[in-house]
């Protein structure tokens, strides 16, 4: 029994893989540029900015996985799985498309690694502020040095050991 290949595309079909794969390679570049600005923020401790990064990125990652969706669509419809082997075979004789595709999967690792990357730094911070609050927290249950008129006070204060 013969394997049947894929019908050869048509050049509607290339021409909108090429665009998919341009689009990819814009957001990609986003997306990168947004995950270096996070990496700056959290090593120099502008925790308060992160949310408005995370609500970006929120958003740039749903493009991107839109356009994944949307080229794994037409890689089935022209019969190929979504793979790097059926982009290639398509865009055969497409040298700038394959280029640009070549991008796509560059950046994709380089995302895939700064993300990483600000993943260890956000667990680092939480370390630390986590540190920090188990410190402020065991201050808490210490009785006050001082008194509220700022005299020094013994610690264990209470009653006397035989006074009523």
């Amino acid at each position: 029994m013969m394997k049947q290949s894929a019908p050869l595309p048509t050049p509607a079909s290339q021409q909108r893989l090429a665009l998919l794969i341009e689009a990819e390679a814009m957001q990609l570049g986003e997306f990168l540029a947004l995950l270096e600005r996070e990496e700056g923020m959290l090593v120099n401790g502008d925790t308060d900015a992160l949310l408005g990064i995370a609500k970006i990125k929120n958003e740039r990652y749903r493009e991107l996985q839109r356009l994944h969706d949307e080229r794994a669509r037409l890689l089935g419809g022209m019969g190929h799985s979504v793979s790097d082997a059926s982009i290639r075979s398509i865009c055969t004789g497409l040298p700038r498309v394959l280029a640009r595709w070549d991008e796509v999967l560059e950046l994709a690792r380089s995302a895939r690694a700064r993300n990483e990357i600000n993943g260890k730094l956000i667990l680092e911070r939480m370390a630390h502020n986590q540190a920090a609050l188990s410190v402020l927290l065991a201050a808490a249950d210490q009785a006050p040095l001082y008194d509220a008129d700022g005299h020094t006070r013994t610690v264990g204060g209470g009653r006397i050991l035989g006074s009523a």
